[in-house]
């Protein structure tokens, strides 16, 4: 069981009010004031469940029907007792009875589609009873305005015939009076009205006994009289006769409906507290979106990790966010340094997540966090200084964790905020070990803050312990809020001072007065600060190559499976085409082996020489196409022999041209197609002679010549420098028979960038130009294609 002392401390309740905003209807808001933490992993993994399920509805769906529910359970306690119903409450009955079926219909519907998984919002569903047959014997004799309609019942429709007949026999009786000749002088206004349930007319005064009949009421002056004449009061007193009947008939149908309520009261009492359970179930999944919360993960091992956590009752916006782990290596975590820094922040924030957690409530971390299930959550947080019973802080705080020492156990989470404070620092500093030696020894999960610098190497001599701050700005002197865990909290006093203008002077005055002791420590928590600041900007740059690394990866993986695709698609056309020929070639041999059956059979026929020859030739040609293959493989593995650095080659095996980069072993080139290279063997390597040199130029001139290469680097040349050898490296690839080059100029200012692009604009035989892909170094190159 959860203190309630931690409840109240940690604010929990402003929890719950903040979930309660999101309930639609009182019986969700009455029921969310009633939760409370579970104790146990099922039930705790049962209400986060739920939640999420909700929480997955509200994605799918955006909205769930849970309009017109009304808290019906005081009517329904009323008929149970045998009392009779308002039409009000009897309207509000058959609504939410109407309510509950079109939920019903609702998740059935959803159920029906299988886009999601929902089995505790189906068992909720089932455990809805049906009570349309309530709802319809309500709504055929209550309209929408809460009034008995005609249709409840024959003898009231009878009834309000009859009663309609004569108040309109009445109203035309005083209509003629009011129409008389002497009317407007004798009546203060020509109206019928009611006065006592009886139909009246106002008459002056002094004219009263013209009518004679009843006064029923005067004007505040008394020059108006309210009178029944007698020509009515017959009339009237039918009327009045008509309505007892009336409102007897009404009793008799609302006794007759409350009656039917108080067969089914249990079922309604079951459907209010379902309808709640669901309403606030749907609240908690509300909250989640509208706070960006988090599902996290429980476990019975008091372990806890929260990514990202920030204090769920700060702005959403400016809270500082921080990573908190504990519960396996260590388990108990001690926050040192100066007030205002965010310790009792850090505090709270923990022991709200797992108050959350418990109660079913998403937390505000990111995916991933987990939280441990506790039995018990103690606190001893914020000023508890008693006038009433004349007991400092001290005492107060003392009296608060006494109580805490007789309850907790090994499956407890126990804060402590400013733990030993408000008495003398040494002697305060002594108990805070003492405590916590007494707490973390008995198996315990504790966090605690304090600002006693002998605190600040508790963590160092102990097992299962880790030291903690909240990250200090001296350069801004203000607090950034961020947990250190592993560093204790620094002092800074001397450090805020100089920044503040202190003379230097009395500063190391000062620090001659402190003691060797805490030279050391302070000087080892620098070390640690220091040493935590490597780590973490050495972990931002690790971080960042990674980054860099799986894109790279990511985009080879991509053009390794393009180039597996196209060597499939290659081989497979290939195959198609050598099997076709092969067909091909034993089609036209059996046509050829037929025509020479057909000359021997012709023993007569003379055979002339020549068609001999043809026959002959045809079946050369139709031997098998590997034989040629080989002969035209050998033909190429010659030309091979004689290949270079530089020169453009056709794969055979792929049908592309590349460039030859460099040797890789004997019978081996490393071979450039396109944004590709590649490792290939001679025999598969065609070279290609340059088309704009085979008419014009020696070939054995142009192989002579220095290869060009497919990328210029400009890095480090001078600006005019730079454009005059891209102009020049565009003509040599032009000559080369070079369709894309690439041209590094590095990112710097981006003046050579622009000025290469703007030369390529110009440049006739320059077709298109683009900044690099990621592999090929982005921004800081740009690559052309020629024409």
């Amino acid at each position: 069981m959860i203190a309630e002392r931690a409840l109240k401390t940690l604010e929990y309740d402003k929890i719950i009010n903040q979930v309660s905003q999101f309930c639609t209807n009182s019986i969700g808001k009455s029921t969310i004031e009633q939760l409370k933490p579970k104790t146990t992993l099922e039930e705790v993994n049962q209400l986060l469940d739920e939640m999420d399920e909700g929480l997955s509805i509200l994605r799918l769906r955006q909205n769930v029907p849970m309009g017109g529910i009304f808290d019906i359970r005081p009517s329904a306690k009323r008929a149970q007792i045998g009392g009779v119903l308002s039409p009000m409450e009897l309207m509000e009955i058959s609504s939410t009875i109407r309510a509950s079926r079109i939920f019903r219909e609702f998740i059935e519907d959803l159920d029906a589609d299988e886009e999601i998984e929902i089995p505790y919002f189906l068992e909720k569903k089932e455990d809805l009873p049906i009570l349309t047959g309530l709802q319809h014997e309500i709504n055929s004799c209550i309209d929408d305005n809460a009034n008995v309609s005609d249709s409840a019942s024959p003898t009231l429709r009878t009834i309000r015939q009859q009663l309609r007949m004569q108040e309109g026999r009445v109203r035309e009786k005083l209509a003629s009076l009011t129409r008389g000749t002497n009317a407007a002088k004798m009546l203060s206004d020509s109206i019928i009205t009611i006065r006592n349930d009886r139909f009246v007319i106002p008459v002056k005064a002094e004219y009263r006994s013209h009518y004679g009949g009843v006064i029923h009421d005067q004007s505040s002056s008394g020059q108006t009289l309210y009178i029944e004449p007698d020509a009515v009061v017959q009339s009237n007193n039918e009327i009045h006769s008509l309505k007892t009947k009336e409102k007897a008939e009404i009793d008799r149908i609302l006794g007759v409906l409350s009656a039917m309520v108080q067969e089914v009261a249990h079922e309604i009492f079951v459907m209010i507290q379902v309808l709640g359970q669901i309403d606030v179930i749907l609240a908690k999944a509300k909250y989640g979106q509208a706070n960006k919360c988090s599902k996290p993960k429980m476990n019975q091992e008091g372990y806890m990790k929260l990514t990202q956590a920030r204090h769920p009752l700060l702005d959403r916006e400016t809270a500082v966010a921080n990573n908190i782990e504990f519960g396996k290596e260590f388990t108990a975590i001690v926050i040192t340094g100066p007030n205002t820094g965010g310790k009792t922040v850090t505090l709270k924030t923990v022991g709200l997540c797992t108050l959350m957690a418990q109660s079913g409530i998403p937390i505000p971390a990111l995916d991933g966090s987990e939280l441990a299930v506790f039995d018990q959550l103690f606190s001893d947080i914020g000023d508890e200084q008693s006038i009433e019973q004349s007991l400092s802080t001290f005492s107060s705080h003392m009296v608060n964790i006494v109580d805490i020492l007789k309850k907790f156990d090994e499956n407890s989470l126990v804060l402590f905020d400013e733990l030993g404070a408000g008495t003398d620092p040494q002697e305060g500093a002594a108990l805070a070990i003492s405590i916590l030696d007494e707490v973390h020894g008995r198996g315990a999960r504790v966090m605690a803050t304090t600002h006693y610098p002998e605190l600040k190497a508790y963590g160092f001599n102990r097992p299962a312990v880790v030291n903690a701050s909240v990250e200090f700005d001296v350069e801004t002197l203000s607090p950034t809020y961020r947990l250190l865990i592993g560093v204790p909290g620094r002092s800074n006093a001397f450090e805020i001072s100089k920044r503040l203008g202190l003379p230097d002077h009395i500063i190391e005055t000062s620090k001659g007065y402190t003691g060797t002791e805490t030279h050391e420590v302070e000087s080892m928590i620098a070390s640690l600060e220091e040493s935590r600041l490597k780590s973490e900007k050495d972990a931002e740059e690790s971080a960042h190559l990674l980054q860099e690394a799986k894109e790279l990866q990511a985009e080879l993986d991509a053009k390794l499976k393009d180039y597996d695709d196209l060597k499939e698609s290659l081989e497979k056309k290939a195959k198609e085409k050598a099997k076709k020929i092969v067909e091909d070639a034993k089609r036209e041999s059996e046509a050829v082996i037929d025509e020479l059956h057909k000359m021997k059979t012709n023993a007569n026929k003379i055979v002339k020489e020549h068609e001999i020859i043809e026959a002959r030739k045809r079946l050369e040609e139709a031997t098998p196409v590997e034989n040629k293959v080989l002969k035209k493989q050998r033909q190429i593995n010659a030309r091979t022999q004689q290949l270079q650095k530089g020169d453009e080659v056709r794969v055979t095996s792929y049908g592309q041209k590349g460039v030859l980069v460099e040797k890789a072993s004997n019978n081996e080139w490393v071979v450039q197609i396109g944004i590709l290279k590649m490792k290939l063997d001679e025999s598969d390597l065609e070279y290609i002679k340059p088309e704009k040199l085979k008419d014009t130029v020696n070939v054995s001139n142009v192989r002579g010549r220095e290869a060009v290469k497919l990328e210029l680097d400009l890095r480090g040349e001078r600006y005019e420098d730079a454009l005059q050898l891209t102009e020049k490296y565009i003509d040599d690839a032009l000559l080369s028979n070079y369709h894309r080059v690439s041209i590094i100029h590095g990112k710097g200012t981006g003046a050579l960038r622009k000025g290469v692009q703007e030369l390529l604009k110009r440049h006739p035989r320059v077709k298109s130009y683009a900044f690099g892909s990621a592999s090929e170094g982005g921004y800081g190159v740009t690559v052309a294609d020629l024409k």
